[in-house]
């Protein structure tokens, strides 16, 4: 009886916080899905009207959606490449015993916790830029043209940008599941005499499997709604090449004035996000039960 009454009380304090919390997805998701059925145009914000699923189709037969989800998947894709292979190099390079490890470690992780429109203002103006930027000098320095990042490659400019950001997480991961290999299989692999490649593929890169598959879903969830970096340095552009589905909703609401098109096109990157996650919260999940 005193534990029924124990778990009535729990339930009835933890209520509150469960209801503020379905309330502030529900009410959200409810709204958008409202708008998202109405010919709402901020520029004529009387006449409304009900036009059930059109702004879904008018938003997936815009012509500049394939072109925006070709650019998320390969900015995701080529983000994720970087950041792990990059990462698990850092990662064992900062586990090996150096003077100054834990000075080395913070500046390693520094670039995560700088903002993402901080980021990309930096790399705008310090680095990329075509005239005064860090790389535009050490060009000129051997006697090479500086590249304009942002005209002839927008793309690449906003995969290292971003990659820049995310590199310090996937290190700082990969870095915590390094270290607690066991001792043993390192001193086992000494004495066997196992060659530094096969070492890696043999017994770092099984033991990391795990926190890789991780990185590898923390950061997609994150990287499918890469926004500010876009717009702070290239706006999208030249023309659409640099406009992923972000963006496109962006430009959908507050360029266009349009928020029904706006609002459907924020589910259907809310149903594309659901299904990569679906997809792999089984491959994590796969590799966990492994």
């Amino acid at each position: 009886m005193a534990t029924q009454r124990t778990t009535l009380a729990g339930r009835v304090l933890v209520a509150p916080s469960v209801l503020l919390l379905f309330l502030w997805m529900v009410v959200p998701l409810a709204m958008t899905i409202y708008f998202s059925t109405l010919r709402y145009s901020l520029l004529d914000p009387d006449s409304v009207a009900f036009i059930g699923v059109q702004n879904y189709a008018d938003f997936l037969h815009d012509p500049s959606f394939l072109g925006a989800l070709f650019n998320t998947l390969v900015l995701v894709a080529s983000v994720l490449l970087i950041s792990v292979v990059g990462g698990l190099f850092v990662a064992l390079l900062v586990d090996q015993p150096i003077f100054g490890q834990g000075i080395v470690r913070l500046m390693v992780i520094a670039p995560f916790l700088v903002m993402p429109t901080v980021s990309a203002l930096v790399w705008k103006n310090l680095f990329m830029n075509p005239i005064s930027g860090l790389f535009a000098w050490l060009a000129k320095s051997f006697g090479l043209p500086a590249v304009d990042w942002f005209t002839n490659w927008p793309m690449v400019a906003i995969v290292i940008i971003v990659a820049w950001q995310w590199l310090p997480f996937a290190a700082l991961i990969l870095l915590t599941a390094l270290q607690s290999l066991d001792e043993e299989q390192k001193e086992a692999a000494a004495l066997d005499g196992a060659r530094p490649v096969s070492y890696l593929f043999y017994i770092i890169l099984p033991h990391l499997a795990r926190a890789i598959t991780v990185v590898v879903l923390i950061e997609t969830i994150f990287l499918l709604s890469v926004y500010a970096e876009i717009l702070v340095t290239t706006k999208g552009g030249p023309g659409t090449a640099t406009t992923n589905i972000p963006f496109l909703i962006y430009k959908q609401a507050l360029l266009n004035f349009d928020v029904g098109g706006a609002s459907a096109g924020g589910l259907v990157a809310v149903i594309l996000a659901n299904i990569v996650a679906i997809f792999l919260m089984r491959v994590v999940g796969k590799n966990l039960e492994a």
